[in-house]
């Protein structure tokens, strides 16, 4: 088997955009993934077509061979949007090469050692907060935060996660991502009023969720070592499944682990196993967040076996379209070494309209078939029916 064609398409996803690789071979067969450029990577889908030339004429089956390819052509530039258009590619590959033998990915990757994946609910009241125009309903106050967990609770969800806000002096609450530049703030530091509504918030999550629910908080970049050890104080007193911090310096990490009561999860945005080690060594997180679709699965394995190797379980980084939860999910499905697996429950109307099938979700679980490949493809007259943004 031979590819015979390598393109990117994209489609609307209201305030983003959806990515996709389709590998197309002289059998007919084609592999899919799906990659994002919204997550502050402009330019992957450039950097796919670039790579794809190398590509043609050659057996999806070589994917290893292939990867390191690309690496060699574009060691000096390492990391980045490269590593990620890498890792596109790289799914692709996979899914072509599981179809072409009629077996599912994570036969590929080892076989799997679960059938059922426990999933949180992620962005729990931060899609309806931030993006009210496109998942409801709204919320515009804090019944609207216990109503979120009332909603988790009654799906059959064991755990959700939830992020930062400020809420005015009309209760209206409003997303507080300073480190991604909303609001522009590269202070970051972190002041009293955010600690205090971060505390309204938990608890109104857990008034509506009740005690049976873990709630995971995600701090993303938005502070610095000395404010995220503010907030992990402030909070010592809830009961966290964990914190999730990310910080360039794994020295930094690895103290705020030592002195935080709560687990801390991290990792989300590294790439490749040597921007990993570093953590490991430091023991700087007690979950490593990988990024399947920016690593490429095969390489995740890699990462995930590190892991093992050092104590420390995975959870896949998975808030993208359905192809991305499967992909993740026949990670999460293979590797030993899994903590939960990430999922978004509130999704756009349109999304079950682009691809083949939809997860199969059951009790907060992902029940895992045997289908070929991913197990779901998109679907071109769908994506090309609502063209990108």
């Amino acid at each position: 088997m031979k590819i015979t064609a390598l393109e990117t398409l994209a489609c609307d996803a209201g305030w983003r955009n959806y990515h996709f690789v389709k590998i197309a071979t002289d059998q007919g067969i084609i592999g899919w993934s799906e990659f994002d450029e919204g997550f502050g990577s402009p330019g992957v889908g450039e950097v796919v077509r670039r790579l794809a030339p190398r590509a043609i004429g050659r057996d999806p089956a070589e994917h290893e061979r292939l990867f390191q390819e690309f690496f060699s052509a574009t060691r000096p530039a390492t990391g980045g949007v490269v590593a990620q258009a890498m890792g596109a590619i790289e799914n692709a590959l996979l899914d072509a090469r599981a179809k072409a033998l009629g077996i599912p990915c994570h036969a590929l990757l080892g076989g799997k050692l679960r059938d059922r994946i426990p999933l949180y609910w992620s962005h729990a009241a931060t899609w309806r907060i931030n993006h009210g125009d496109w998942y409801k309903p709204a919320i515009a106050d804090l019944e609207g935060v216990r109503q979120m967990g009332r909603d988790v609770k009654a799906r059959g969800f064991g755990a959700l996660k939830t992020n930062l806000f400020l809420y005015d002096d009309k209760g209206r609450p409003k997303g507080w991502a300073p480190g991604f530049g909303r609001p522009f703030y590269p202070e970051l530091n972190v002041d009293r009023k955010v600690i205090s509504d971060l505390r309204m918030h938990l608890e109104a999550l857990r008034e509506g969720a009740g005690p049976d629910v873990e709630i995971l908080l995600d701090l993303n970049f938005n502070a610095k070592t000395e404010g995220f050890l503010k907030i992990l104080r402030a909070l010592q007193d809830f009961e966290l499944f964990w914190v999730e911090i990310d910080s360039f310096s794994p020295e930094a990490l690895g103290y705020i682990r030592r002195l935080s009561p709560h687990p801390i999860s991290s990792c989300e945005t590294l790439l490749g196993l040597r921007e990993f080690l570093p953590y490991f060594r430091e023991q700087a997180m007690d979950v490593a967040i990988v990024d399947t679709p920016w690593n490429g699965v095969w390489q995740s394995m890699k990462i995930a076996a590190a892991a093992e190797a050092h104590e420390v379980n995975v959870a896949p980084h998975n808030f993208y379209g359905h192809l991305s939860t499967m992909m993740n999910a026949h990670f999460a499905a293979a590797v030993p070494n899994l903590r939960i697996m990430e999922i978004d429950i509130d999704r756009l109307p349109w999304d079950d309209e682009l691809f083949s099938a939809t997860p199969k979700i059951e009790r907060g679980e992902l029940v895992l078939g045997d289908a070929p490949g991913w197990g779901i493809d998109p679907d071109e007259k769908a994506l090309r029916a609502r063209p990108p943004r």
